[in-house]
């Protein structure tokens, strides 16, 4: 039975989420402020963290940032704020999936479930695969440490930006369009986020070159996608 972290301060809603989660056979903590929060998440282990943006005490912004310091678990943020610039910093600072309120529970279920699944199935391939380390340029991409490292620099990229970054390395000279980045990286149907995609591989690529490389890790087919050249 997985285990989740429901971060929210709103009581109603809180256990709107619980009761549902919970009759879909997950394990559910409620917590109701972000110090509660960080104090619970390095108590326990959980699968996945619920993450509302506006809680008490410390905000979901900072409490994403010290999960983030640890570990890789996947974060799911819910949100009022139904605007792009506010997505956009949730999803730089190392959140892995959004919802807006007012959400669908069958929704938010799928999301959870796309989510927990991906990182099982990274460490069930982490598990039976042998070493692998991907060289590109002066990139060294270690698939079973989930580890990038740049002239002797460890790169800190979020799961998706990593798991992006491992489905282009791992193809190269294939072009993969936003869909096939989305519906692989994310596991779950495309519908237009567009955004998304864009929001993620500009970090990326600005972790990669921080502004001083001599190289182009990602090529931009404008129209069509993008993809990664050895030389």
């Amino acid at each position: 039975m997985s285990k989740i972290l429901l971060i929210e301060d709103d009581k109603n809603i809180s256990e709107m989420v619980t009761e549902y989660l919970i009759s879909d056979n997950y394990e559910v903590t409620q917590v109701y402020d972000g110090e509660a929060a960080i104090n619970e998440f390095q108590e326990n282990i959980y699968d996945l963290v619920l993450l509302d943006l506006m809680i008490p005490k410390i905000n979901g912004m900072n409490v994403m940032k010290k999960i983030r310091e640890h570990d890789f678990i996947p974060i799911i943020i819910m949100t009022a704020k139904d605007n792009d610039e506010d997505k956009a910093v949730g999803l730089g600072l190392g959140a892995d999936d959004y919802i807006t309120k007012p959400f669908s529970l069958i929704e938010l279920s799928a999301r959870i479930k796309a989510n927990i699944r991906r990182v099982t199935k990274y460490a069930e391939d982490k598990k039976n695969s042998e070493n692998e380390i991907i060289y590109i340029k002066d990139l060294e991409i270690d698939i079973n440490k989930h580890s990038v490292v740049k002239k002797g620099k460890q790169l800190n990229l979020t799961n998706k930006e990593f798991e992006i970054l491992k489905l282009l390395a791992s193809n190269l000279g294939r072009v993969f369009t936003k869909e096939q980045i989305y519906t692989q990286v994310w596991n779950e149907p495309y519908y237009g986020e567009e955004n998304v995609i864009n929001v993620h591989m500009k970090r990326l690529r600005n972790k990669l070159s921080d502004g001083k490389s001599k190289f182009q890790y990602i090529k931009t087919l404008w129209g069509i996608g993008y993809k990664m050249e050895e030389k």
